[in-house]
Order: structure tokens, then C-alpha cells, then sequence
């Protein structure tokens, strides 16, 4: 790890454990943190959408972050701190910092279509904490867009240090190189991962390494050291999987291939539901030949 940009290497956006009746396994969850960590993977990153913070209550979003650090240490934690409000944004981000965090993970304001004025002070009140923030755009469920050019504005008033893309446009890395070539770009899609790790990524935040972190983060580290004939064939094997984490139901798709490999994957707390009988045969054949290929 880099303690002065922790966001760097694989950090998994970590799926959360829930028990029969929905409550949050907590010990499980420790344990899964340093299973990644033990397993080739940087770090962790909980509440995010892959952690169903939107479900959670706030003793529960607390205690996961708490959770995390104690299981892998607070440099190797990067929590979500979305809300609705800012003011609640900026809580959280003083949560993280209390448990021992070195920096955050922020979406824009996401209640409403947000202009530019309105991002540019939701950064800035939660860059007030002091912990680095880390950018999420992630525009086709925010309907927020940071293009470059207003992640290079956010970059320059001192509010983000990286950014979490997840347009899938990947043209945009040049771009954002070119307007500000000292914010770090951070594969946020896996499907996208070896094209952004080719235009020189700095780390991936992750989904599917909760299933498969060995391989993952050797596809990861092949890809951004420019080795294309180890990164490609391993990329195309796990394409059929790393595409679900730019679906509806990657959470759930997660989740299951995380059952198939061994680990506990388990339920999703409502509104999610189940994979729908076509999904689930589509996710669980293309798990079953990962592993078939030795990448679990």
C-alpha cells in the first residue's frame, strides 16, 4: 500500500454478508476483509453500492467500516461516504476519519439532477474533514456527470485527489490526463478495467475480486505493468463475469458467484431480488468455467 494514496492498487468494493433474517454478519464480514487482503487485493472499500449502504441503518454503516478497519487496518480502508445531504456526506466522512480511515470514496449529490455549483460545494464541504476524497462518477444512476472537465475543477480547488470512473466511456481517461494530470484515474467498472489499466489507471475499484481476488488482482497488475499477453487471454476469461458489474443486478450477480466459489455471498436485502432464472444459469455457467480454468 501507499499510505499517502491509498486509493491505489485493488480495492474491492466489498459485498456485505447478511444472515438468514437479513441482519448484517458482522464477524463474517471482518473475515472476508482479510480474505481479499490475504488473497492479492490492496484493500477494501464498504457502503458502497456493492455493500447495500443504501439499506443499512446508520448503527449498521458504522459498525462495517469499524469492522473493516480492526480486520485490515484503516490504510487499507476507503469507506463510501454517500448521502442525500451533504452535511450527512461530511458525518460520514468524519466517521471514517475517526475510525481510522486515510481517505473517502463520494458520489455526487445524487437526490436530484445536480448543477455544477451544486457539486462543486457538496465536494467541498465534505474536503473540509481533511481526508482525501476520491471522486465517483457514476452518471447513468446518479444522472450526475463529472466530466472531465468539472473533475478537473474539483481537482484544482483541492476538493478530489482521484476519481472512480464508471461512464464506461473510455476515451475519457486522456481527457482527464490532459486537464489534470495529477488527479488519479481509478478503473471503476471491471468490464472497462484492462482499456483504463492501458491508459494508465492507477488503481480499480473493484467487484468481482469479493469471488475471484487471486486472479483479479493478477489480471490487474499485468494489465497496468503493460504485460498485454499475460493481461488479454486472462481478461477474456473473466469478461463474461466482470461484465455483470455494470448491470442492474451485479450485486446479486456477485453474490452468487461468491456462493459458487465457496465464500458466503448469500442474500440482498429488498427492494433487490433475486437473479431471475435466465440470470442466474448466465452467471453461474460463466463462474463454473472460471473456475473450471483454475481462477477462483
Amino acid at each position: 500500500m501507499t499510505d499517502h494514496r491509498p486509493w491505489r492498487g485493488v480495492l474491492v468494493a466489498t459485498a456485505l454478508p447478511l444472515r438468514d433474517d437479513l441482519t448484517v454478519d458482522l464477524d463474517r464480514y471482518a473475515e472476508h476483509c482479510s480474505w481479499l487482503v490475504a488473497n492479492g487485493c490492496d484493500g477494501v472499500v464498504p457502503n458502497g453500492s456493492l455493500g447495500e449502504y443504501q439499506v443499512l441503518t446508520p448503527e449498521e454503516r458504522a459498525r462495517v467500516v469499524e469492522t473493516a478497519v480492526a480486520a485490515v487496518g484503516g490504510e487499507r480502508v476507503m469507506p463510501g461516504v454517500a448521502a442525500y445531504g451533504s452535511a450527512e456526506a461530511r458525518r460520514w466522512a468524519e466517521q471514517a476519519a475517526e475510525a481510522g480511515c486515510r481517505a473517502v470514496m463520494l458520489l455526487p449529490p445524487n437526490a436530484y439532477r445536480a448543477d455544477e455549483r451544486s457539486v462543486l460545494a457538496h465536494y467541498a464541504e465534505v474536503a473540509r474533514t481533511g481526508l482525501p476524497v476520491v471522486a465517483y462518477n457514476n452518471p447513468v444512476d446518479t444522472k450526475v456527470d463529472l466530466a472531465p472537465e468539472l473533475l478537473a475543477r474539483l481537482h484544482g480547488e483541492g476538493y478530489v485527489r482521484a476519481v472512480k470512473e464508471f461512464s464506461g466511456d473510455v476515451r475519457r481517461a486522456y481527457r482527464i490526463a490532459e486537464l489534470a494530470p495529477e488527479l488519479d484515474l481509478l478503473a471503476g467498472a471491471d468490464d472497462v478495467l484492462l482499456e483504463l489499466a492501458v491508459a494508465g489507471a492507477k488503481g480499480w475499484i473493484a467487484g468481482y475480486p469479493n469471488a475471484l481476488p487471486r486472479s483479479c488482482a493478477e489480471l490487474y497488475r499485468a494489465a497496468t505493468r503493460g504485460e498485454l499477453a499475460v493481461a488479454l487471454p486472462l481478461y477474456r476469461q473473466l469478461h463474461p463475469l466482470l461484465r455483470w458489474d455494470s448491470r442492474v443486478e451485479f450485486v446479486q450477480a456477485i453474490k452468487l458467484s461468491m456462493d459458487l466459489v465457496g465464500r458466503h455471498g448469500g442474500l440482498c436485502r429488498p427492494p433487490r431480488v433475486p437473479l431471475d432464472p435466465r440470470q442466474e444459469a448466465a452467471v453461474r455457467a460463466a463462474t463454473e468455467k472460471a473456475v473450471a480454468a483454475g481462477l477462483a
